[in-house]
């Protein structure tokens, strides 16, 4: 018995009847032979960690955009918090903890540049719609190791693709991820409301405070507990009172930061910075030669979406800068 067995004996034996067990995956697109040191999950969170989609989350935003400070959020930071809490409860459910970890890492790595602005703005330019979660599985999928893809189990890419949005994932482990994504973005994006100086604690409804608590930590092993409490049958959930609490809170934040004209003032040019860059990439002539391949194979809005929403911020702002303004005004 080598090392990977052993580990799978011991899933076997310890995790729950209800966890996703690494022997039992559907497998992959593409068979494999087995790594004699890790599980399937096991290694596509290795996967996941070491592509290149996942180095660039460093350098896209969360909430707000190009901040003046080295605290605030990055959509990087917002994966390994989710991961953390995800796995959190995944172990005290006795839950797949490989496996949670692995969809937590990869669920955000097709998300575009400048936040959920700059995924509005491409899912009014391009024909069928943009939802980031889809394109995180494309990324896995196709997009990486020069079109390869990640070649990840069934398992992993059903909870990319059911993290927020829609149908629940197939597995518990995936379900897990769409709580622990929530939990994880509403009380940083408080915490980064405050530093930006759009918001304070005092602010949250009372009503709200009283259950989840006055603090980031205090709420957060509220709400991680609320789901451990009540999941013990094969369901991921909160309590009503808590779960109620809980959409409360998040429909505070819309009103008071999501959508407050100071702390999103610059979302407003984010559409036309995404059109023009849209529109000019949609020559293959000016796409990179990866890029080139999806063009030739499905079409210039296809691979100018991929190019697109694979950019950070900074080269986003980059590229549009090199075409549009001409070099001796960037000095000014």
């Amino acid at each position: 018995m080598n090392v990977r067995e052993r580990t799978q004996q011991i899933e076997k034996q310890t995790l729950s009847p209800y966890a996703a067990l690494s022997r039992n995956t559907k497998g992959r697109d593409r068979p494999e032979e087995e790594c004699e040191l890790r599980t399937p999950y096991q290694r596509d969170r290795d996967r996941i960690i070491h592509c290149k989609a996942f180095r660039r989350l460093k350098r896209k935003t969360q909430v707000f955009l190009s901040p003046e400070g080295d605290h605030y959020r990055t959509r990087l930071t917002h994966t390994l918090e989710v991961a953390q809490i995800a796995r959190t409860i995944a172990r005290a459910l006795r839950l797949n903890e490989d496996l949670t970890e692995a969809i937590s890492l990869g669920h955000d790595l097709g998300h575009t540049p400048f936040g959920h602005a700059g995924e509005r703005a491409l899912n009014e330019i391009l024909p069928g719609g943009f939802r980031h979660y889809e394109q995180s599985v494309r990324v896995v999928e196709k997009l990486e190791k020069n079109g390869a893809g990640l070649n990840l189990t069934k398992e992993v890419r059903d909870g990319i693709l059911h993290h927020t949005h829609g149908q629940e994932a197939a597995t518990l482990e995936g379900r897990i991820v769409r709580y622990a994504d929530r939990i994880a973005y509403i009380n940083h994006d408080i915490d980064d409301a405050e530093r930006a100086g759009v918001l304070e604690e005092s602010q949250i409804p009372k009503a709200i405070t009283d259950l989840l608590g006055t603090s980031k930590s205090a709420r957060i092993n509220r709400l991680v507990n609320a789901v451990v409490d009540n999941s013990q049958d094969g369901q991921i959930r909160m309590d009503p009172e808590c779960q109620e609490a809980f959409d409360e809170l998040n429909t505070f934040m819309y009103q008071q930061v999501y959508y407050n004209p100071y702390a999103k003032g610059e979302e407003k040019k984010v559409p036309t910075l995404i059109e023009i860059l849209f529109t000019y990439l949609k020559n293959p002539d000016h796409l990179p030669e990866d890029m080139k391949r999806i063009a030739e194979e499905e079409g210039c809005e296809r691979a100018a979406c991929d190019y697109l929403a694979g950019m950070t911020d900074h080269y986003a702002i980059r590229l549009f800068e090199n075409i549009y303004i001409p070099e001796a005004w960037s000095h000014y």
